[in-house]
Parts: C-alpha cells; sequence; structure tokens
C-alpha cells in the first residue's frame, strides 16, 4: 500500500512541469480596488513597475502573465500594496484572476483582486 501510494505522488510530481502551462508577459493589467466602507470600486489600469493610489493604498504592478494559449483565460499579476502610514506592505505577491480567494489581500477597508492583462 505505501509503495503503491509513494510510486503515485512520484508519478505525479514528475508529471507536473509536463503539464504547466506555458505564460507570456503583458505590457499591461487591470486591477479593481473596492472600498468596503464607501462601496466605491475602481478598476485600475497599471502599466509595468507603476504605482497607483487609490484612497489609502499604494498599489505596485511588477508583473501581469497570460496562458500562451489563451489570452483571455486567466490573469496572474504580481502586486505590492501598502497602506498610507505604514512602512510594510498590506500584500505582497501573486494574484490569480480566476482564483481571488487563492491568495486574498486581508485589509479592514479594501479588497484588491487582479482581473486580466491587457495585451
Amino acid at each position: 500500500m505505501i509503495r503503491a501510494l509513494t510510486a503515485c505522488v512520484l508519478g505525479l510530481a514528475i508529471a507536473a512541469p509536463a503539464v504547466a502551462q506555458q505564460t507570456r508577459n503583458a505590457p499591461q493589467g487591470i486591477i479593481r480596488v473596492l472600498d468596503k466602507t464607501t462601496g466605491t470600486v475602481q478598476d485600475l489600469e497599471l502599466e509595468i513597475f507603476e504605482t497607483r493610489t487609490v484612497g489609502r493604498l499604494s498599489v505596485a504592478m511588477q508583473e501581469c502573465r497570460y496562458p500562451r494559449s489563451n489570452p483571455s483565460g486567466d490573469a496572474y499579476i504580481l502586486l505590492t500594496v501598502t497602506a498610507q502610514g505604514s512602512e510594510t506592505p498590506v500584500f505582497e505577491g501573486w494574484m490569480i484572476a480566476s482564483a481571488p480567494a487563492l491568495n486574498a489581500m486581508e485589509h479592514p477597508r479594501y479588497d484588491v483582486w487582479a482581473l486580466r492583462c491587457k495585451t
């Protein structure tokens, strides 16, 4: 039983790179910011390495990737979000448009999520 389970796990580990999705980089990305206090929703169109301020947040985008085979299928956006008056980021990492809860930003007032890359 243990050998079968080990063989299965090893097989999946070897097969994983074969099914990894090939991506391309886009020059722009679109993210959405929700102010939970006022109910205001704002879409930001960011260039690579651009930083924009929305309310009390500064949002910086470092990268926007999309599937090579399906450009409108998904978006993977690398973001750094900093709250006004704080030196440490509120969020720093990848957000995936098709799975916003996978790597969500925890903030009492704002929600930020990836929408798509703009090619």
